[in-house]
């Protein structure tokens, strides 16, 4: 489990790439300090596994779902990713609840500044337009934000200049690919209301007998 404020900005040193997998090798120290083998390191907000590391540098295995469903796939070396350690129990609950589990990918439309703000609008998969509420918790990147605005399938958000600085999502250009997770309590419940949907309840004559209802 993540929060969505992101600890650091890391470096991709080295992909060892095969078919539709890769083992990624990224260079980073503040999440480091404490890190073991096993331990979740959200990566552009994708929940990966370290399998090795040392006192600069990480790597973890990327699996077929996940470079499919994600934009880890497009990054290179010289590459920079937002990175965040999985949350501790006693520490401070600052963003919303991210799983790193990430539903799409999305594109950058627009940005514009406005005084000391940052205004990105993002392009969403059709498919998941259900779970935008304005004013509502998305994460893009792995950065917890607000959705500043909803229409259609676009999505605008405002970065204070604390998050252009300390995550990677200022310098996307026009046209790049982001990860996208949804706020999960609201996936929670839009699954939770649609499954009461499909649960037919059929009472007959015969039921009411059997269950002692009508002697």
């Amino acid at each position: 489990m993540f929060t969505g404020i992101v600890e650091e900005i890391g470096k991709v040193l080295r992909i060892d790439r095969k078919v539709k997998s890769f083992t990624i090798h990224i260079q980073a120290k503040r999440i480091l300090e404490d890190v073991q083998l096993g331990d979740s390191i959200a990566v552009n907000g994708v929940c990966l596994t370290v399998t090795e590391f040392s006192r600069s540098s990480f790597q973890a295995d990327v699996m077929p779902e996940t470079f499919h469903a994600t934009s880890l796939r497009m990054l290179s070396p010289g590459s920079m990713v937002n990175l965040e350690r999985a949350m501790a129990a006693n520490g401070r609950f600052g963003g919303h609840f991210v799983s790193g589990h990430v539903d799409g990918t999305g594109s950058l439309l627009s940005k514009k500044r406005v005084e000391n703000a940052l205004y990105m609008t993002f392009q969403i998969p059709e498919e998941f337009k259900v779970f935008v509420v304005e004013k509502g918790s998305i994460a893009i990147d792995g950065t917890s934000l607000t959705i500043f605005e909803a229409s259609g399938g676009k999505i605008t958000i405002s970065l204070v200049p604390h998050t252009q600085a300390e995550t990677v999502l200022a310098n996307k250009n026009i046209g790049d690919s982001v990860n996208i997770e949804f706020d999960m309590l609201g996936k929670y419940i839009y699954h939770m209301l649609e499954s009461r949907k499909e649960v037919k309840t059929e009472i007959t004559m015969d039921k009411l007998i059997e269950n002692g209802f009508i002697g």
